[in-house]
């Protein structure tokens, strides 16, 4: 057993792509989804909140209630199908994210099966950017942990989920953290791959 589920949120509206399908475009001619899904090998199950598409054989495909309802309730459909201890939470659109930084948020959490209370270090790992902001749709957490905590969140945040889980911060070289929300974004990642 990998220790591990991957949990990749891909339903968004991308409404500052002008509604493309954002996990479809394209980056070196691979689609940023499966990008992502490349750096989670090691996931025991593979688990993808959106459409289902080609490409991603072995994954798992769920619809968040409401569709389109944001990363919380994407967060509770996905989850429902995590079996493992731990679980890397992951936005669909990170065309730098590699198998290393994976390894690198499951290191900073651990390896055993015993949970970690809310507010102790290892009960998550998220990665920051160059400035220092929480990238929350780039962790690894504890999966009772983050059970627990979604089970008694009423709000739609996953901001105001994860922030008092109180996660392990870690700024990564190589940008694993940067994501697609605007073309100059794409731009941006095409020229640099």
């Amino acid at each position: 057993m990998s220790g591990y589920d991957a949990l990749i949120l891909a339903g968004g509206r991308a409404s500052r792509l002008g509604g493309r399908d954002k996990p479809g475009l394209e980056v070196g001619g691979v689609p940023l989804i499966e990008r992502v899904a490349a750096a989670v090998p090691g996931a025991g199950r593979l688990v993808v909140v959106g459409p289902a598409r080609p490409g991603l054989g072995r994954a798992v495909f769920r619809t968040e209630d409401p569709p389109g309802g944001g990363p919380v309730p994407a967060l509770r459909a996905g989850l429902a199908e995590v079996t493992a201890p731990r679980t890397v939470l992951l936005a669909a659109d990170l065309p730098f994210l590699r198998a290393r930084h994976v390894e690198a948020l499951l290191d900073a959490v651990g390896g055993g099966e015993e949970g970690c209370e809310k507010g102790t270090p290892g009960a998550g790992a998220l990665l920051v950017d160059d400035d220092g902001r929480e990238q929350w749709l780039v962790g690894a957490w504890r999966t009772a942990v983050l059970a627990e905590a979604l089970s008694a969140y009423g709000g739609g945040s996953l901001r105001g989920l994860l922030a008092p889980l109180d996660p392990v911060r870690l700024h990564l070289p190589g940008e694993p953290w940067f994501d697609c929300d605007t073309l100059d974004d794409l731009t941006h990642v095409r020229s640099r791959t």
